[in-house]
């Protein structure tokens, strides 16, 4: 039997002899036939005793008249002496009464093989035992953040809509759609969040928007998000819209781009339009007519400007009705009389009304001839929600988007005498035109304005 702790090698060979030959017979050719053959130092006798040759394993079979079997000879001695103790095996030509062979076959290596096993074994602990270990230090301080975020996380109204701990108290607040958004934000300190939990805004929340002084709408940046502030522009009070990157959810946001989105709001009334469900009218309105009417209706005229408006109005209103009847006929000729009548009187009717308010502001700010000037750049525009500056020989010296329209006017030191713009003339807006010195603002609509400079002369695109 070999010694493990010892052995370097393994001397593997191969018997073959003519005849029938047992296990000690060939034991006793080896030790016989090798004394004396390599010397003192060699002697397989004295190297046994020394423990530097362990026990001959020999294993034979018996068939047919021959045997044929194995010799395994481990060895603590160098790969010299053992290749020399090899080889020796192979001048043994006879065992007992019959001829025989031994022929080496390889010498294994023990170390080698015990390398290999170690391989093998490293390579499934390394992969089937490292997997039930504590977690890594990241791991642990993320499980202990998301716990700590479903602590602070509170319930508002008797429907217990998710929200942060900030809510209640707080002057300002977000609302974000879902749960899983109120969740990433409180992740990064932001705890003055509510979500609505869909397209279907509950009434506590619509009802909390108009008593807080800011509320800002941070929704997904996909077709839902879009959907949702269109429900909360009709249901809520909103004074600031946010949107996710295309294509991406509040949810998964990182610190830097939530801060950024949050930063690059809009103010509600430069993007109603956007927002606003707009009526499915006749196919054949334009386009641009649908926005007056709503921002009428969400802007309504003073009293004092709806009486001047009619008190101009109205000794004209058969004149108005008779051209419009010819204008009727000449387009519609095919038509019969009654039904013409019947068709234009309401149309008619319905253009006083519409047309009120314009002619109130035509007779503060006259348009002229020269104003005519800046309808390709309002027409260039439109849809864009950009703007342009405009020096004093009507060249563009900048353009920006609208929504950094105010922090750009308060910064730009060259000179502007005109800005055009495709937004809502408000009077923030009105007021640092004023304090710049520009001349004229030409926006898409007028919002709320209380107070007009006398140096600022305020048109609308489709006035031009």
């Amino acid at each position: 039997m070999q010694n493990a702790d010892t052995t370097k090698y393994i001397i593997h060979s191969k018997i073959v002899a003519d005849g029938i030959i047992e296990r000690p017979d060939i034991v006793g050719a080896i030790f016989g036939q090798t004394e004396g053959l390599l010397g003192s130092d060699l002697d397989l006798r004295d190297l046994q005793k020394t423990g530097r040759i362990g026990r001959i394993e020999v294993v034979v079979n018996a068939k047919a008249g021959k045997t044929r079997g194995t010799i395994l000879i481990p060895s603590s001695l160098d790969k010299v002496e053992t290749s020399i103790l090899a080889a020796s095996l192979e001048t043994i030509d006879r065992v007992g009464p019959c001829s025989a062979k031994i022929e080496i076959t390889h010498i294994e290596d023990v170390r080698a093989t015990k390398r290999q096993q170690i391989i093998e074994r490293a390579k499934f602990i390394f992969t089937g035992m490292f997997d039930e270990n504590l977690p890594e230090s990241q791991e642990i301080a993320d499980e202990v953040r998301q716990s700590v975020r479903v602590e602070e996380m509170q319930y508002f109204g008797k429907n217990k809509i998710p929200c942060g701990p900030a809510v209640f108290d707080s002057d300002a607040i977000v609302v974000v759609e879902g749960r899983a958004d109120v969740l990433n934000l409180l992740k990064y300190g932001i705890k003055n969040t509510i979500c609505v939990g869909g397209t279907n805004v509950p009434p506590e929340v619509a009802e909390l928007t108009k008593k807080k002084d800011t509320v800002t709408a941070f929704t997904d940046g996909d077709r839902g998000g879009e959907l949702i502030i269109k429900e909360l522009v009709q249901v809520a009070n909103i004074d600031f819209i946010a949107r996710a990157p295309d294509g991406k959810s509040v949810e998964d946001l990182v610190q830097k781009e939530i801060v950024r989105a949050l930063r690059q709001k809009v103010p509600v009334e430069q993007v109603i339009d956007k927002y606003v469900v707009k009526d499915q009218g006749s196919p054949t309105d334009n386009a641009r007519a649908p926005r007056l009417p709503q921002r009428k209706e969400r802007r309504p005229a003073p009293e004092a400007t709806r009486v001047v408006a009619s008190k101009v109005k109205r000794p004209s209103r058969e004149p108005r009705e008779r051209d419009t009847r010819e204008r009727d006929t000449r387009e519609r000729d095919t038509r019969g009389r009654d039904t013409r009548e019947r068709d234009t009187r309401p149309k008619a009717a319905s253009q006083e009304v519409k047309k009120e308010p314009v002619v109130a502001q035509k007779a503060k700010v006259p348009s002229s001839p020269e104003n005519k000037r800046f309808k390709s750049h309002a027409d260039d525009l439109l849809g864009t929600f950009s703007a342009r500056f405009l020096d004093g020989g009507d060249n563009v010296v900048n353009e920006t988007a609208v929504r950094d329209l105010v922090s750009t006017l308060k910064d730009y030191t060259n000179e502007v005498k005109t800005v055009v713009f495709d937004g809502v003339v408000t009077q923030r807006i009105l007021d640092i035109a004023a304090d710049k010195g520009i001349e004229r603002l030409i926006g898409a609509k007028v919002g709320s304005v209380t107070k007009r400079p006398a140096s600022v002369k305020v048109f609308t695109a489709a006035s031009l």
